[in-house]
């Protein structure tokens, strides 16, 4: 399963949600567009089952599972990768126990040096964010738009934006160079297909 060069980056909201639900809820991600989906969950109750039950649905419609955080989780569960925060470990422990076709993306913040960097290292994404007030990211550190313009000049692989997006303000960080919007709340404090279908528009526009 390869990493798309674009499009609609799908986050889990699985907070007081059961296993059932957090499924249905991607599943219309995934109807509404959605062409990844990171199963990021804070307080999880059984993530393997959840996890594989994601991945599940993921391949059926085509679509990559990465995990948050967890290099562990992404192995018992056979997840087409997994995307490192800060403390989540580096590329090279990520690429030995994944293995060579995993898919490895890195959160970057503000920092197109680090950006730089581990897509040289071999990370398949690099992610920027927050760019606007997030309730799922309420204390990360702003980003800037001008880091997606100075990194789109500098880095061959695919730019995730992070934080805030909502259809109205997404297309100016498509424009700056983000190749795909990651959201959360977005998409799953609604009902999510059509969200979803809302934020795809984006990536139907003319250029």
């Amino acid at each position: 399963m390869k990493f798309p060069r674009h499009g609609l980056y799908a986050i889990t909201q699985p907070e007081n949600k059961t296993i059932a639900q957090v499924v249905k809820d991607v599943k219309a991600a995934l109807r509404g567009g959605a062409t990844v989906i990171q199963y990021r969950d804070k307080n999880p109750l059984d993530a393997p089952q959840l996890a594989s039950r994601l991945l599940e649905v993921c391949h059926a419609y085509d679509a990559p599972l990465l995990i948050n955080d967890s290099i562990e989780l992404a192995l018992a569960v056979g997840a087409d990768g997994v995307h490192l925060g800060r403390d989540d470990g580096d590329i090279s422990e990520a690429r030995r126990v994944l293995g060579p076709n995993a898919i490895i993306g890195v959160s970057c913040y503000n920092d197109v040096a680090k950006a730089q960097s581990v897509a040289a290292a071999g990370a398949d994404y690099v992610a920027f964010g927050r760019f606007f007030p997030s309730g799922s990211k309420p204390l990360a550190a702003p980003a800037e738009i001008v880091s997606l313009q100075r990194a789109k000049q500098s880095i061959d692989v695919p730019i995730v934006a992070i934080g805030g997006i909502l259809p109205e303000n997404g297309g100016q960080l498509l424009a700056a160079g983000a190749d795909l919007l990651a959201v959360i709340g977005g998409i799953f404090d609604h009902e999510p297909e059509s969200a979803a279908r809302a934020y795809q528009a984006l990536f139907n526009q003319p250029e």
